[in-house]
């Protein structure tokens, strides 16, 4: 296998769970997939922390889904992976909306952890 299928498999392991628990409104256990100190930019102002994570999260409408394709991956150091995805956010009662977001993901002890997250509306 080569570092980009590597590269795609580490974000894999920690995007799957982070769609699952948006697509469950489970704010906490995406705040759980966030390193503690990580910098958080979704549509609002930005947050530093799980906690501002969870309070995003929170503030999204039931229903609210994820769904993602990785455009490209940098590997930045054994422990640091960065993602650009295309993501898409839907709704029961509006449009969808198409964002890009890039993430880096830090291996800690226990596994790998969102420390950056940064959406963009293109």
């Amino acid at each position: 296998m080569n570092s980009t299928n590597d590269d795609e498999l580490v974000l894999r392991g920690v995007l799957a769970p982070w769609k699952a628990a948006v697509d469950a409104h489970e704010p906490e256990e995406v705040a759980r997939l966030f390193t503690e100190d990580a910098i958080f930019q979704g549509l609002h102002p930005y947050s530093v922390g799980r906690q501002g994570v969870a309070e995003y999260y929170d503030s999204q409408p039931l229903g609210m889904t994820a769904e993602f394709e990785i455009l490209e991956t940098r590997r930045l150091a054994d422990d640091l992976v960065l993602g650009y995805l295309d993501t898409e956010f839907t709704f029961t009662d509006r449009s969808p909306v198409d964002v890009k977001l890039a993430v880096l993901v830090k291996r800690l002890a226990d596994g790998w952890y969102i420390t950056h997250y940064q959406v963009s509306r293109l």
